[in-house]
């Protein structure tokens, strides 16, 4: 195995704190994102215990709200596999940066594939998010327009 000087290995981690800032930020999209999560499987299932003791005409507008609610935790879903997938790639951009340093390998060609992939990740993560937000504004609205009960 070659060996590397410390000189040539203090750029190796200074080109390695971006994939970690990147890392620290996918881990607080994806903390936001399994909030979210949470909280639609706690009103699943809390509309669904109130569907229990629902009249029929109840029943129905409760499962419209499930199966709106069951969509956007799908979407959430998504979004935090590609969110750690993101983070996954960072990691993996780390462990890449610092063997090409380590056993002098000119492998700009995986890094930039790395990184690519872990922006394209991030991208369909944040994507998804900004569906689930669109898709729960829309629930809203619907239980907005429906005349109050009496």
């Amino acid at each position: 195995m070659p060996s590397t000087s410390l000189t040539e290995l203090i750029p190796v981690l200074q080109i390695a704190i971006a994939p970690v800032i990147l890392i620290s930020g996918v881990g607080l999209l994806l903390l936001t994102l399994t909030n979210r999560f949470g909280r639609a499987v706690d009103r699943t299932r809390q509309i669904h215990h109130e569907m229990r003791g629902a009249a029929a005409a109840d029943r129905q507008r409760l499962a419209h709200q499930v199966e709106v609610i069951y969509r956007r935790a799908r979407l959430i879903q998504l979004s935090i596999v590609m969110g750690a997938l993101s983070a996954l790639f960072a990691a993996l951009l780390i462990l890449a940066l610092f063997l090409t340093a380590l056993m002098k390998w000119e492998s700009a060609f995986v890094i930039s594939l790395i990184f690519i992939c872990c922006l394209v990740s991030l991208v369909a993560s944040l994507v998804t998010f900004i569906m689930d937000i669109r898709l729960s504004l829309k629930a809203l609205k619907v239980e907005l327009t429906r005349p109050p009960e009496a």
